[in-house]
């Protein structure tokens, strides 16, 4: 399997429960690179980049998120490849 790249965006109860936090946790135990911020009407968005398979398993995990999350939908998207990213940052919205 080869380098995958999405980008994904939550709805649902999914700010003010630490989804940002779970996320990057997640992205950076399974060694994706990428991003994640929340956005002003209540999502979270953002990228993220590595083996598909690893890819995959956050789409899962960010599909549930973390105990006080409700995550009413998660919308993914293919995205082309970031050449030369380094580590999984959360952002500022």
């Amino acid at each position: 399997m080869g380098t995958r790249r999405v980008y994904f965006l939550a709805h649902g109860r999914v700010q003010g429960v630490f989804y940002r936090k779970f996320t990057a946790n997640r992205a950076q135990e399974l060694n994706l690179t990428g991003w994640v911020r929340n956005r002003s009407d209540e999502k979270v968005e953002g990228e993220a980049q590595g083996d598909e398979t690893s890819v995959v398993q956050l789409i899962k995990d960010l599909k549930k998120g973390p105990t006080h999350a409700l995550v009413s939908k998660l919308d993914v998207e293919d995205r082309e490849l970031v050449d030369g990213e380094s580590g999984f940052q959360v952002r500022r919205g």
